[in-house]
Formats: C-alpha cells, sequence, structure tokens
C-alpha cells in the first residue's frame, strides 16, 4: 500500500486500462451482446450467470430462452415484489442495487474517492458552475453496480427533469482496484448526468460510463452513449415534460457502472448504516429529508 491505500495489485490493473482502447472495446462488447443467434446469446447468458451467480429467481422473466439477446437479459425486469420500495414521504429510496463506494458530504467543492483520491464537483458536472455551487457542501452517496447486480437505474424521489448533460471521458473499470488506483476517476469517465427538481430542492443522479459499457439509456431520451462528438451536450426541460415517481424507472446501464447521487446542503441525512463496502438494494430507504 502507499499513501493513496492502492496496493501494487490495484496500480497494475489500473496501468494496464490506460493503454487500452477503451472506446473501440466498448463498441465491440455493444455488438457482441447484442447477437440474436440462440446458440450465442445462450451460452453468453448461461457462463454470465454461472460465472457471477446471478439470481434468476428474481426476474420478471427467469426464462433465458425468452431475451432476444444478451443485453436484454443483463438490463433484465425484476418481479414487482422483488424489491419493496421505501413509502415513508420523508425516505429517500436507494436508486440501484448495488454496494456503497463512498457516502459523506461534498468538502469544498470536493467529493471524496478513496483514500487519497478526490474530484471536483464541477469537473464531475461537464464544467457548469452553477450546477455545482448547487451541490457544493452538500451530500453525495457513490453506488457500485457489479456485473451480478440488476442494472436498472430508478427514481429515489418524485421529480422533474431540469438538465441532461452527456459529459464524453474515458472508460476506465469502475471496481474497487481502480477506484483506489486511477485519480480522478468519476470526473474522467463518460458520462450522464441527470437533474431533477424534487420537494427538497435540486437532485442530481450522474450515470457513470466504463470499461465495457457499450451505452447508457434514459427512458425519455434512449441510448446516449456511446457517442462521436466529444464535446459537452447539454439539454434544459424548462416545461414539465418528464415527471418520473419515487421508484419509476430513470434508465439503465447496458453493462455495469456507478451512479453518483447528489444533494443539495442541509437537504437530507444519509441513514447510518449506508457505509463503504455495504450492500444496498433498490428502493430501500438510505437516506431521510431534513
Amino acid at each position: 500500500m502507499d499513501d493513496t491505500g492502492a496496493s501494487f495489485f490495484d496500480w497494475l490493473k489500473a496501468a494496464s486500462q490506460y493503454a487500452l482502447p477503451q472506446h473501440a472495446i466498448a463498441r465491440i462488447v455493444y455488438r457482441l451482446t447484442r447477437i440474436e443467434k440462440p446458440a450465442v446469446k445462450n451460452r453468453l447468458i448461461r457462463h454470465f450467470i454461472r460465472r457471477f451467480d446471478v439470481n434468476m429467481n428474481e426476474a420478471a422473466t427467469p426464462d433465458i430462452d425468452a431475451y432476444p439477446c444478451f443485453n436484454a437479459f443483463f438490463t433484465r425486469a425484476l418481479r414487482k415484489d422483488a424489491r419493496p420500495l421505501a413509502l415513508e414521504p420523508t425516505s429517500v429510496a436507494c436508486p440501484v442495487d448495488g454496494s456503497v463506494s463512498q457516502c459523506g458530504s461534498v468538502q469544498q467543492g470536493h467529493i471524496f474517492q478513496a483514500k487519497g483520491r478526490d474530484f471536483s464537483v464541477l469537473e464531475l458536472l461537464g464544467g457548469d458552475t452553477t450546477l455545482a455551487n448547487t451541490f457544493t457542501g452538500g451530500e453525495f452517496a457513490t453506488l457500485y453496480l457489479s456485473p451480478r447486480n440488476y442494472h436498472r437505474i430508478h427514481m429515489p424521489l418524485d421529480g422533474t427533469l431540469r438538465h441532461m448533460l452527456h459529459v464524453p471521458g474515458r472508460l476506465f473499470s469502475v471496481n474497487p482496484p481502480t477506484t483506489r488506483a486511477v485519480p480522478r476517476l468519476f470526473a474522467r469517465n463518460e458520462r450522464v448526468v441527470t437533474v431533477f427538481d424534487t420537494i427538497t430542492g435540486q437532485m442530481a443522479l450522474v450515470l457513470v460510463g466504463a470499461l465495457n459499457v457499450g451505452s447508457i439509456e434514459t427512458i425519455w431520451a434512449g441510448e446516449i452513449t456511446p457517442a462521436h462528438r466529444r464535446t459537452v451536450r447539454v439539454r434544459k426541460y424548462e416545461d414539465d415534460d418528464v415527471v418520473l415517481k419515487k421508484g419509476a424507472e430513470l434508465g439503465r446501464f447496458n453493462m455495469g457502472s456507478t451512479v453518483i447521487l447528489l444533494f443539495s446542503r442541509a437537504r437530507i441525512r444519509w441513514d447510518p448504516g449506508l457505509l463503504t463496502g455495504a450492500a444496498v438494494r433498490m428502493g430501500q430507504r438510505i437516506a431521510t429529508l431534513l
């Protein structure tokens, strides 16, 4: 270990990714996961279920033959009773299945990534100063989705969409070893920023791309990545065109990644059990409104 907390093996794994053609790999994975030949896609699905111990009893469609391609399986829906939703008016529901990478307060405009690592809210939000000021001094939670997790993203609160930004970038892995080793990882990777008006003020969900992530989707815009343009794209929603209830699907990752949840200052209090490494499930209460 060095003073950042990264081990030699963390550094080794991360170093190999710098030289990889990350976007080319993502395009290849995108095509492979959409092959519809039953012999190919069923073999991929069965191998994945065994490799990552996927619980198909929770799936709305447990029969793998029913999925037209691997990506349809990967982004599968769950049974309606599989994820009870925290219904208390003051509760904030977890947007995803996964584990807590980090959670806490935004200190001096920076978000803690790992020991010796942080990144700025301004960078994360594509250089938008107004948005960055909204969340400076606020609260954040970084939630990591492993390959075995459910990969749809849901609303933590009722919300009305106001901004969506697509920020191009790298596609480093977002697993714990890489998070410990790569500086400013989440502010370097390609990402989609969504900002909602809620009962507690503005709330942001940042959907971070990663190695092998072929695309990120939202329910209102469809596929957003990968994109050929390498400039930040901003779309504002001044009318109430997209209004989503707590627990409603917001989007999905086509292959796994990370969600960063942001709230303004003095708006919410994280639950005591929301600690680094803790497993979380979509719909459970992770915070309480103040």
